[in-house]
């Protein structure tokens, strides 16, 4: 049987964009024009196409979920802390291929989630009892990150994943879900998430 598949597509809203900047406190002249953030969707669009099918694809089969949607769309601003539900992104023009990670990562909250809620309840309470003392943050990010792993190794690299664990080290909470990924093994956690699906 043929594993759906979602489309991401990527959205620019002005109006969105613009209530982000107000957020911050951005005066209109401070702002990237539409035009940069319409060529930067362009950009990032071509990386994702080429992994779009088979990542998607992978994170179905290795958690046993399915997508429950046939489209997504994934609104792109100038700057934000990213979020799965309406999955929202920032540029980040130092790093195309890193908006790749994030987007992954907001789709497997998504995945795991957003559209699983009542199939993973178990998977997750069994998280919240086995991680008690950890921040809820951190036991959010512990499965969610060994199937990060997964992904990066089996498609990315080593230096990718590394690099990503550098850059978001400044989180606390990210950080220790990392560090109980690496010492318990990402494998054993995808494994035991799972078997409660």
């Amino acid at each position: 049987m043929k594993i759906m598949i979602p489309k991401i597509i990527f959205r620019y809203s002005p109006i969105y964009d613009e209530l982000w900047g107000e957020k911050r406190g951005k005066k209109i002249k401070d702002y990237l024009s539409s035009k940069k953030i319409l060529n930067y969707i362009k950009k990032v669009e071509k990386l994702w196409r080429k992994d779009e099918k088979k990542v998607l694809t992978e994170l179905s089969k290795i958690i046993k979920l399915k997508w429950k949607e046939k489209q997504i769309y994934c609104y792109v601003v100038e700057r934000c802390i990213p979020f799965s539900d309406p999955l929202t992104l920032p540029v980040y023009e130092k790093y195309p291929d890193y908006f790749i990670d994030v987007l992954i990562h907001e789709l497997i909250h998504q995945l795991i989630f957003t559209q699983n809620e009542e199939e993973t309840r178990k998977a997750w309470n069994y998280i919240w009892r086995k991680y008690k003392r950890e921040t809820k943050k951190t036991k959010t990010h512990i499965p969610l990150h060994a199937i990060h792993t997964h992904i990066y190794l089996k498609f990315y690299g080593e230096e990718r994943l590394k690099r990503n664990i550098k850059l978001l080290s400044h989180l606390k909470d990210f950080k220790k879900s990392w560090k109980i990924v690496r010492k318990e093994g990402y494998q054993k956690i995808i494994k035991e998430f799972v078997k409660r699906i």
